[in-house]
């Protein structure tokens, strides 16, 4: 159950900033003894692989941060994150799934089952994400892109820390982004609807 909260937790904060789960997983197996990874997911932890993923992150901060700019990095992202996500969900949860040598077995065996997970969870987020940043810049006149990019780095660095330290906190965050993800959208069905009403 614990490993299913972990890779829950690290496929969601993976639809909010893609890099971040897998570089802090990876660092974490290479340099502590907080996370061991399974065999198979041990490339997680290479040198290299941790650096193309702390300039993926740079850049995903960056570019996330500026108006206009950020919509293009959803567009981008929309492939990225949900691939992160599945990635993050099978080697959290401890799955042997990406040391593939028959792909009809991968279909077959199950082994595929936490990653295609791992991808709806990071897509159900990014979706959200992707939705809302557009809103948040038009009524912010884009000041608002710097700060609500910098929560959503937060609160992916958050989700990432409990999946690995304290999973059960992940059923926490995983409720408070659902319940601000309700509350945005009764906020815009309520401006939707003031709209008719104020151009009369």
């Amino acid at each position: 159950m614990l490993e299913l909260l972990t890779g829950a937790g690290l496929a969601t904060a993976s639809g909010l900033n893609a890099a971040l789960p897998l570089l802090i997983l990876g660092a974490l197996d290479r340099w502590t003894p907080l996370v061991e990874l399974p065999e198979s997911w041990q490339w997680v932890s290479n040198g290299w692989v941790l650096v193309v993923l702390g300039g993926l992150l740079l850049l995903e901060v960056v570019a996330d941060k500026v108006p206009g700019v950020d919509s293009v990095n959803d567009v981008v992202q929309t492939v990225v994150r949900p691939t992160a996500g599945g990635l993050a969900f099978g080697a959290g949860s401890g799955s042997q799934t990406v040391a593939v040598t028959d792909p009809a077995a991968f279909f077959t065996s199950g082994s595929w089952v936490p990653v295609a997970i791992g991808v709806l969870l990071a897509l159900t987020v990014h979706t959200g994400k992707a939705l809302g940043r557009p809103v948040v810049n038009a009524a912010t006149a884009g000041v608002g892109a710097p700060l609500a990019s910098t929560l959503e780095d937060l609160t992916s660095l958050g989700l990432t820390i409990a999946a690995l330290l304290v999973p059960v906190l992940v059923v926490v965050g995983l409720g408070l982004l659902a319940w601000a993800g309700v509350r945005t959208i009764r906020r815009r069905r309520r401006r939707r609807a003031l709209r008719p009403a104020g151009g009369l």
